[in-house]
């Protein structure tokens, strides 16, 4: 298994260097594919302290935006980049902990089957108390909405299949939905628990109440989303070669528990 790490920042001077030098320390260099950062449009010192970086390690990438386009735009540009077909993702900001990749890793299904996602769920998580709050009322009403079961879907350090994420519709804050948007396209999701850091230098990008705007505006839109994805299993295919094309279907059906062509072809939803 190959992994493209990709790291999203915005003005994080202080924090992105670190957090990159623990990646190629932490991980090992059979699994460790490449590491992308993407500078979405900072106006610090976050682009030179990766830059620093590129001669020292050669499998390090570095992305910047013309314009601020948010976190989801900047993970989005290093999927699309990224050469290998396992992503991880880590918040800018240092608070998730390389470590905690391989075991996440070791939570992902083969290629070809799932779970296709490995998301991380933070232990004794860090920050202010009323961050803290605002998170469990968001996971709370999301998961009522939503019905997709997952405890942390803030937690930024996640691993998946780069062709599964490349299934879903793009929107911005599409981030804080990956879990529902995994489960609606019909994959499987595997939780760890994982180490949650505390901050060394800067701020939150975000405000308690900001987030809770954006977060139930977008929650209608997942919402009406979820409903309207059929995406039904493939029960039989063929093409001029007969018997050839259903057979391999056979086959794979198989190995995926008789739910079509792989795991992932199917939906949440039966009906339209």
């Amino acid at each position: 298994m190959r992994i493209s790490v990709v790291i999203p920042a915005f003005n994080e001077e202080g924090n992105i260097g670190r957090l990159i030098e623990e990646t190629f320390a932490q991980v090992p260099e059979t699994a460790l594919g490449e590491v992308l950062a993407i500078d979405d449009g900072s106006d610090d010192g976050t682009g030179t302290e990766i830059k620093t970086l590129l001669a020292t390690y050669p499998s390090l990438r570095y992305f910047r935006h013309g314009r601020r386009g948010g976190q989801s735009a900047a993970l989005r540009t290093g999927v699309l980049a990224a050469r290998f077909p396992v992503i991880a993702t880590m918040d800018g900001d240092g608070q998730n902990d390389p470590t905690d990749i391989m075991r996440l890793a070791g939570r992902l299904g083969r290629e070809g089957r799932e779970p296709a996602m490995a998301a991380g769920i933070r232990a004794g998580r860090k920050g202010p108390g009323s961050r803290k709050a605002a998170s469990r009322f968001a996971n709370w009403i999301r998961d009522k909405v939503l019905a997709d079961g997952c405890p942390d879907t803030g937690c930024g350090i996640k691993l998946y299949r780069r062709e599964a994420y490349l299934e879903l519709p793009y929107f911005t804050s599409m981030h804080r939905y990956l879990p529902a948007l995994f489960l609606t396209y019909g994959h499987e999701i595997a939780y760890e628990t994982v180490n949650d850091r505390p901050r060394l230098m800067g701020a939150s990008k975000y405000t308690n109440l900001g987030r809770a705007l954006i977060g139930l505006y977008d929650l209608v839109g997942v919402s009406w989303l979820r409903k309207r994805t059929l995406i039904p299993p493939i029960a039989e295919a063929e093409d001029v070669s007969g018997a050839s094309a259903g057979v391999l279907l056979n086959e794979v059906d198989a190995e995926a528990g008789g739910r079509g062509i792989r795991a992932h072809k199917r939906s949440v939803n039966q009906g339209g």
